[in-house]
């Protein structure tokens, strides 16, 4: 019996804690949606780009576009122009579009248009970079200033991390002569990005240039360089204004490199104004997007990825534990008395296409009937297998006749008493009538009542929309309730009904 026990606890733990493991992954790793009414946002972005060309020339134009290859994921992405062909390739990690035509003229105009959302697969590609690279070389004052800069910033610094950080600190230090000298009154952020990687390259540590934009829609906005050096582990993001590390959630990587944003030939005076706009879309709809669009497929193997039409079905066949579950507490805990487990639970289920209250008026109508039917058969001495085939076709029959009767009348909710299970009823009543000849009318009765309570509140339990998506979308969490289903299988306490069956049996203690 110990060992019996044992074995027991420790399925019920595995079951448990092997639900409990698979949907916290999918809700915390693969970032599923907990509820329907959950939304994210989605960013549509628009390039604008203007230039004039030159009469009589070829013009090509080149713009870099964003590798979304990392935190963001493309859900529709257009080039728009008039007469331009269009090409985009990969270079050194980055994407870039061309738009080309054999002549045009005057002012020009091309679209560059992007939608996008965060990516949502927990496995996100992992880039490696360099962590070494050439001197660049200098001679003259400027190598003097340099290796007077490099000096402190040896000595203040433990890794990679510290390294760049102080070298930033001192590159912003407009005070210092060494860095005066090295800028040579540029103190844009570009040309401070320039003397940052001098110094670094002298000290072997690589680092690249980042061009990003900021996702928000209450500003104008031009792309924000950042810096960025691989520890060998990670990459490192840093602000060359002031040194902070780690990139802002809001930035969109846009290209990497040295070179400008836009380049043209046959034109002239090319400018680029970016537009940026926030939306919200259905949380699981945008990851069904997102799964199409990408090779991730995180939710190809969840229920999301059975055709429509079954996905409906599923929605149902989830919820049936459920409502065993209700049913299985009324009867052990509570002590109602019902028509079996799965009875109430399949009338419930008839309960969603006739709605509880017409359910209930039609199961009683039906039931009261074929209980009457059964009551005549009975006199007839029928043996029990053509008795159940007379009731079942009186079933047939008197669901037919509700249905053409609510028609005729405009009742079109009768309709859906077709959906009771007819031999579900057929048993319900014969095990009612027998119940009546064994135990008594009112027993019966009672029985009957503990039936529609059960399947009613099932039903209700069962309809509830957050709770058939959360089961549906995390079916693990049906691993959980087979684990209280077992662990309620050897219980042999009271249940809450006894307290009432029982009370004849105390009595006041005397005085």
């Amino acid at each position: 019996m110990r060992s019996i026990t044992l074995h027991l606890k420790i399925l019920i733990a595995v079951l448990v804690t092997l639900g409990i493991a698979i949907t916290a992954y999918q809700i915390f790793v693969l970032g599923i949606p907990v509820t329907e009414d959950e939304t994210d946002d989605l960013w549509n972005i628009d390039a604008k780009v203007e230039f004039v060309a030159n009469t009589k020339d070829p013009v090509k134009i080149q713009m870099f576009v964003p590798p979304l290859s990392h935190d963001y994921v493309s859900l529709n992405e257009s080039f728009i122009s008039n007469n331009y062909g269009v090409s985009v390739n990969r270079v050194d990690g980055n994407r870039k579009v061309t738009w080309s035509a054999r002549r045009a003229t005057g002012n020009q105009t091309l679209y560059y248009r992007l939608v996008l959302t965060k990516r949502y697969s927990g496995d996100k590609p992992k880039i490696k970079g360099s962590v070494f690279r050439d001197s660049i070389a200098i001679e003259g004052a400027e190598k003097i200033a340099a290796e007077a800069l490099l000096e402190p910033i040896r000595q203040h610094s433990a890794d990679i991390e510290t390294f760049v950080t102080e070298a930033i600190k001192r590159v912003n230090n407009l005070s210092d002569d060494n860095v005066k000298l090295l800028l040579a009154g540029d103190t844009s952020t570009s040309n401070k990005a320039r003397i940052i990687e001098l110094l670094l390259s002298i000290a072997h540590v690589p680092v690249e240039k980042l061009h990003t934009i900021r996702l928000t829609t209450d500003q104008p906005q031009t792309p924000e360089l950042w810096l960025r050096s691989f520890n060998g582990k990670d990459w490192l993001y840093f602000n060359p204004d002031n040194g902070e590390q780690g990139l802002p959630t809001d930035r969109l990587t846009w290209w990497i490199g040295d070179e400008n944003l836009v380049s043209v030939e046959g034109g002239k005076k090319a400018t680029v104004n970016f537009t940026l706009n926030n939306s919200e879309m259905n949380a699981i709809r945008l990851a069904k997007l997102t799964d199409a669009n990408t090779d991730d497929h995180f939710l190809g193997y969840s229920l999301y990825g059975l055709p429509l039409q079954t996905q409906q079905t599923f929605m149902i066949m989830v919820m049936i534990p459920i409502g065993v579950l209700v049913i299985l507490i009324l009867r052990n805990l509570i002590g109602l008395e019902t028509l079996g487990t799965f009875t109430p639970v399949l009338i419930a289920l008839a309960f969603r296409e006739t709605q509880l209250g017409f359910g209930i008026v039609l199961f009683t109508i039906i039931t009261a009937l074929g209980l009457s039917l059964r009551s005549y058969l009975e006199h007839l001495k029928l043996q029990m297998l053509p008795r159940l085939s007379v009731v079942l076709t009186f079933v047939v029959v008197l669901i037919a006749a509700i249905s053409l009767f609510s028609h005729k009348l405009g009742l079109e909710r009768g309709l859906s008493v077709a959906l009771f299970p007819m031999v579900i009823l057929t048993m319900t009543i014969e095990r009612l009538s027998i119940t009546w000849e064994e135990r008594g009318s009112g027993h019966a009765m009672k029985v009957a009542i503990g039936t529609l309570f059960a399947a009613s509140l099932a039903h209700l339990i069962m309809s509830v929309p957050e709770l058939t998506y959360f089961v549906f979308t995390f079916p693990a969490v049906l691993l959980i309730l087979v684990g209280f289903m077992l662990a309620m299988g050897r219980y042999r306490g009271y249940r809450l009904t006894e307290l009432m069956r029982f009370k004849a049996f105390l009595k006041d203690e005397p005085k």
